[in-house]
């Protein structure tokens, strides 16, 4: 019975051998696919990649495009904030001056400031005079110091050189200012 059951295990496994064929051709057939469907993923992950790539330049140009935008549209609103103080000026600018005296001249250069930082204010500007506050080198650039007269000054603003400036919380200009210290 084993003989039996020997010869047709090998009858089995030998026929496709028998009849010319070795089983070679199928594998490299199907290697041929596996290559041809690695081939197609390689191109579709290709294509993807372009694609993402020609969104992502088009993305990068479009938010340049906003940015510049808003960028020309803020300038645009500070020009209308500075257009009547603008006015102003050039209407002092043009004054006969055998007609006006020195006060008036001066409280007229005085009035256009005012209107100007009036209008400043009004778009975010904010002043920094600090005199008597402490000195915190984030807001406040130090120009020299001078002697505290009593140790509750040490480190604070004695004077201010010339204001800072703070627009929607930006610093655009520190305070130059002179720091007082305690040398006790």
């Amino acid at each position: 019975m084993d003989q039996n059951l020997g010869a047709s295990e090998t009858e089995t496994t030998a026929a496709p051998a028998a009849d010319g064929d070795s089983g070679a051709p199928d594998v490299a057939e199907q290697g041929a696919g596996d290559l041809d469907a690695l081939r197609a993923q390689l191109e579709a992950a290709n294509d993807k990649y372009l694609r993402l790539a020609a969104e992502y330049d088009n993305y990068r140009k479009r938010t340049m495009k906003e940015r510049m935008d808003e960028r020309g549209k803020a300038q645009a609103d500070l020009v209308k904030l500075l257009m009547d103080p603008l006015d102003d000026l050039t209407r002092f600018a043009n004054v006969d001056v055998t007609n006006v005296s020195i006060p008036m001249m001066v409280e007229g250069a005085a009035l256009v400031a005012r209107k100007v930082f009036k209008e400043l204010t009004a778009g975010g500007l904010t002043v920094i005079d600090p005199v008597g506050a402490p000195f915190d080198p984030a807001h406040h650039e130090a120009v020299t110091t001078q002697a505290a007269a009593t140790p509750d000054e040490d480190h604070t603003v004695g004077s201010v050189f010339q204001v800072g400036y703070m627009y929607n919380g930006m610093l655009l200009r520190p305070a130059r200012v002179v720091v007082r210290q305690w040398n006790g």
